[in-house]
C-alpha cells in the first residue's frame, strides 16, 4: 500500500512539473511586431546581397524609347482581363468589374504616400522600376517581346496601384531623385526595385546603388 501511494505521489509531481513549464513554452513565441521586424531585415539582407551581384554602370542612352517599344497596349492574362485589372483587383478591396473585366468601383491605398483612393479616376498602376529607366539601364538591347513580358509582370514586384498624384510626381526617376513620400515604405520600395532589377539583369548607376543602400537602412526598424 505505501509502495502505491509513494508512486502516485511521484506521478503528481511529475504532472506538475510539466504543466509548469508550459507557460514558459508559450512566452517563446514572438509577438507580430517582432516577426515582421525580422522579416523586413531578413528581406533587406537579401536585397542587399542581390544587389550586390547587380553591375555598376553609367546609364545608356534614352534614344530610341518609346512607351509603345514596352507596351502598345496591357496584355492579356485571363479571358478579357489585362494586366492592369488583375492588379487592380488583387491590389484592392470590394473591387467591382464591368462585362469588359474594368474595374469601376473599389478601394485601394497608395503604398508610397498613404492615400486611400476610392475611385477608379484616382488610381495609376505603377512600374516601381520605370519603363523609361529600364531602358537606360539595359531593356534597350532586349527584343521586343521581353520588354513587353516586362511591362506586364505579375510575378515580380514590379505592379502597384497607387494615387495618380504621386505616380506624376515619380514620373521616369530612380531612387537617387525620387523617392516614395512615406518613409516607412522605402524598404519595401528599395527591396522591390532590386528584386526586379536582379531578376531582368538589368544594372544600376553608382548613385542608384547608394539611393537604394540608403533605403535599405530602413530596414527592420
Amino acid at each position: 500500500m505505501a509502495e502505491t501511494m509513494i508512486s502516485l505521489s511521484r506521478t503528481l509531481q511529475a504532472a506538475a512539473l510539466s504543466l509548469a513549464v508550459l507557460p514558459i513554452t508559450a512566452v517563446a513565441i514572438a509577438p507580430p511586431a517582432v516577426a515582421d521586424a525580422r522579416g523586413r531585415t531578413d528581406a533587406g539582407a537579401s536585397a542587399r546581397r542581390m544587389l550586390a551581384q547587380l553591375k555598376v554602370a553609367a546609364p545608356l542612352s534614352l534614344r530610341g524609347y518609346s512607351h509603345r517599344r514596352f507596351q502598345p497596349r496591357w496584355a492579356h492574362h485571363k479571358g478579357e482581363c489585362d494586366a492592369r485589372e488583375v492588379v487592380l483587383a488583387r491590389q484592392g478591396r470590394g473591387v467591382r468589374r464591368n462585362g469588359a473585366c474594368q474595374a469601376v468601383k473599389g478601394v485601394w491605398r497608395s503604398p508610397y504616400d498613404g492615400k486611400v483612393l476610392r475611385s477608379v479616376k484616382q488610381v495609376d498602376v505603377d512600374h516601381v522600376v520605370p519603363l523609361a529607366y529600364a531602358w537606360r539601364s539595359g531593356a534597350k538591347r532586349w527584343s521586343q517581346a521581353k520588354r513587353r513580358a516586362f511591362a506586364n509582370d505579375l510575378s515580380r514586384p514590379e505592379l502597384f496601384v497607387v494615387s495618380h498624384s504621386v505616380n506624376m510626381a515619380k514620373g521616369g526617376q530612380g531612387p537617387q531623385s525620387w523617392r516614395p513620400p512615406r518613409r516607412a515604405y522605402w524598404c519595401r520600395y528599395a527591396t522591390s526595385w532590386i528584386t526586379v532589377k536582379h531578376h531582368y539583369r538589368l544594372f544600376v548607376t553608382r548613385a542608384e546603388k547608394v539611393a537604394l543602400l540608403n533605403m535599405l537602412r530602413t530596414c527592420g526598424r
